[in-house]
């Protein structure tokens, strides 16, 4: 076995490892991970002294590249995690035990690959503003997302969709595709070759298992049924796991995410709305609220007919709620201001 099947980079290798060796995160199991490196399989878990005791220690995940003291009697110790080149986290809620409030944490879902593959299926799933959340996120993850749109042997036109997509992924690639017929299949073949890493993303029952098991040309993940009456599907896959095709192309499966929280997303933002970025700034005022104000290059592009408010509107929404979960009381605090000013601005426009 070679490390460098799995992608690892030349980059990464230090000159001096001092007896460590490179391995990869194919799976966590809470605080164990499974590994693979030049000397096999096997599993490790984190070295306490080089993590805990380290205030800017990289805590691994799937799809990470580590340094590890092998040990082949047992687990062996995570030393380091190696550079990232890509990673996906989102916004997830943990319980403040003290005050019983919601706070929200950056939650990691994976590392290391080239392509994010943002999977809908054709039925109740698909969802526009949803898309734009997941493509944000993928853009600031630092892999190049692709759209597949799943399951299309069920609507007559499955073009129409493709098409409504297209208008809000700029410059990203979209394909409609069905596991059961083997449409489209062939066409997203060219994304899995030798050493590259790709992500699956979606909600539960949209057929990221299916596909895996259709691409490797056996059954190797466990599928379940959509339910009918709301077309959700069970948590079939409930880690994170790194599976390579006989191709020698790797794919991370990841648990269906119903929510998805924003995090730190301002690169992702610029991406993802281009529409909309290419009016801010031209305001008259450089503190346009983009609610009422003469001049307003937003207000206006919404009254020709060249930017949506519904699409507007999802930039506004999903904007605020990055910098909510970035840092709260600023955001709230700022948010008052805000109101304050708009108010201010509606009086004094009534007085004259």
């Amino acid at each position: 076995m070679n490390i460098k099947d799995y992608g690892l980079k030349e980059n990464l290798v230090r000159n001096n490892m001092e007896g460590k060796i490179p391995a990869r995160i194919v799976a966590t199991h809470k605080e164990r991970y499974e590994i693979v490196c030049d000397k096999g399989n096997g599993f490790a878990k984190i070295k306490r002294g080089c993590f805990y005791d380290n205030p800017n220690a990289i805590y691994p995940t799937t799809g990470d590249f580590v340094l590890i003291e092998w040990n082949e009697d047992g687990d062996s110790m995570i030393t380091e995690t190696l550079k990232r080149e890509s990673s996906f986290s989102r916004a997830a809620s943990s319980s403040d035990k003290n005050h019983e409030l919601h706070k929200q944490h950056e939650q990691l879902v994976a590392a290391n690959f080239d392509y994010v593959f943002i999977m809908q299926s054709l039925n109740h799933n698909f969802n526009l503003h949803r898309l734009e959340r997941y493509l944000t996120l993928s853009w600031e993850s630092g892999g190049i997302p692709v759209i597949i749109l799943t399951k299309r042997d069920l609507v007559e036109n499955y073009e129409e969709y493709v098409n409504q997509v297209e208008r809000i992924a700029i410059g990203v690639d979209v394909y409609g595709i069905s596991c059961k017929t083997k449409e489209g299949i062939e066409d997203i073949r060219k994304y899995f070759t030798k050493g590259k890493t790709i992500v699956f993303l979606g909600s539960s029952g949209v057929g990221k298992s299916t596909l895996v098991n259709t691409l490797y040309g056996e059954e190797i993940m466990k599928t379940s049924e959509i339910r009918e009456d709301d077309s959700r599907g069970r948590h079939t896959t409930t880690s994170r796991n790194l599976i390579m095709l006989p191709n020698g192309a790797m794919i991370i499966d990841t648990p269906g995410m119903r929510e998805l929280g924003m995090w730190e997303v301002s690169a992702g933002l610029d991406k993802t709305f281009q529409d909309v970025e290419q009016y801010l700034g031209r305001c008259k005022f450089s503190d346009c609220t983009h609610t009422n104000e003469p001049g307003c290059k937003i207000l206006e592009a919404i009254e020709n007919g060249e930017l949506s408010q519904d699409r507007f509107d999802s930039y506004i929404k999903l904007q605020n709620e990055a910098r909510y979960n970035n840092d709260s009381e600023s955001y709230l605090k700022e948010k008052r201001e805000k109101f304050k000013d708009i108010a201010k601005y509606n009086k004094n426009n009534k007085k004259k």
